[in-house]
């Protein structure tokens, strides 16, 4: 189900207004669940980072097992051109997405050739810069590298995240701190997640068990260039208890305060707020549509 109504797809070499159907009941991707997407955002006539966005599509194509359809240059100009129906001052959710129609050895390996291509744009507003989140905890972890395609942007990973929101929904929350099997904070269930205690701000070290997200690494290059100091190190649910303040960066809001964890209430938003500035600032510097 679409969140938005003002949909454009691009499916079997054309534009189509709508959420229209795009997999067969018999595409691997439909019953093996094959199938890697990403999402960029365009926003305010903004397209920041789509190109890492792109490649990192292609780049979860490889590691699942498929053959990338088009170069970042190609699906770049797709792009542009989708954006000129929506407009492109609208606040659009960008979704690339590339999944195995066909099976290869032992049915359930794909066949990288039979790998086909969607790109997907939906117009999607941005949450408001005063918008937060609460959070709390969940009984279920990310998986690693080991068991789980977690070096991709994967479909297959989702339902994990989704069991995460249910419980947290449950428990009257919107978000939750995901931990990673050594029982060390993650993420949250849709974005990464960073800290701040007595001016430092923290975020979880990438150890192979959730993505280190586009948004993520960008927030991180700013606020050091902005002169913050920043740590990625290991954190436990106990830095997050005694933190000044919590705040999300993730691709569908970029930067997010979160205003409570469990019983504890962050009052303090400073560099949060600096942080979402200094992105916006940013991406006006050179990602016009």
């Amino acid at each position: 189900m679409a969140v938005g109504t003002n949909i454009w797809t691009w499916w079997d070499g054309r534009w189509q207004q709508g959420d229209i159907p795009v997999m067969k009941a018999a595409d691997h991707g439909t019953w093996l669940g094959t199938l890697v997407f990403d999402g960029a955002r365009a926003f305010e006539g903004l397209m920041p980072d789509l190109d890492l966005h792109l490649a990192r599509l292609n780049n979860s194509a490889v590691a699942m097992g498929l053959s990338p359809v088009f170069s970042v240059d190609e699906m770049t100009a797709l792009t542009a051109e989708g954006m000129r129906l929506l407009g492109k001052d609208r606040p659009v959710y960008i979704r690339p997405m590339a999944w195995s129609t066909g099976n290869g050895p032992g049915v359930v390996a794909p066949n990288p050739d039979s790998t086909v291509f969607c790109l997907c744009l939906e117009e999607l507003p941005m949450a408001a810069p005063t918008a937060a989140v609460t959070v709390t905890t969940t009984q279920f972890t990310r998986p690693t590298i080991t068991s789980a395609l977690v070096n991709a942007k994967a479909a297959c990973l989702y339902p994990n995240n989704a069991r995460m929101l249910r419980e947290a929904f449950s428990k009257g929350f919107n978000n939750v701190l995901a931990l990673d099997p050594l029982g060390n904070v993650a993420e949250t269930a849709t974005a990464n997640v960073f800290m701040v205690k007595d001016g430092v701000v923290k975020t979880p070290v990438p150890n192979g068990t959730f993505l280190n997200g586009i948004t993520r690494q960008r927030v991180i290059k700013l606020l050091r260039a902005d002169g913050v100091e920043l740590q990625e190190c290991t954190l436990s649910l106990q830095d997050f208890r005694q933190a000044d303040e919590v705040f999300m960066a993730g691709n569908i809001s970029k930067v997010t305060r979160v205003s409570r964890f469990d019983d504890i209430a962050y009052h303090s938003h400073v560099l949060s707020d600096r942080a979402r500035d200094i992105y916006w600032k940013w991406a006006a510097t050179g990602h016009r549509l």
